[in-house]
């Protein structure tokens, strides 16, 4: 024997038939806090603060990330011989 039980009702109704708790308003809370955080700390994520951030520690990183864009560029290319 072959039983289909199909039941139609919202999340909500259906938290409410098996006793769970209404968890929206915390979810709305939390949301809010999150959204109210990375608006604050989205000044962190521009362009200049990033180059801010990684040139502060160390002077002549500027000069290495040259260096290293100039050695990524010239990966494909043939050094001339000395002579």
């Amino acid at each position: 024997m072959k039983v289909i039980v199909t039941v139609d009702c919202t999340p909500l109704e259906a938290r409410e038939f098996l006793g769970l708790p209404d968890v929206q308003p915390m979810q709305s809370a939390m949301m809010d806090q999150m959204q109210k955080k990375m608006m604050d700390n989205i000044d962190k994520f521009s362009p200049e603060s990033i180059m801010q951030s990684w040139f502060s520690f160390d002077p002549k990183m500027g000069e290495r990330f040259q260096e290293m864009f100039a050695n990524m560029a010239g990966l494909g290319v043939k050094p001339k011989d000395k002579k």
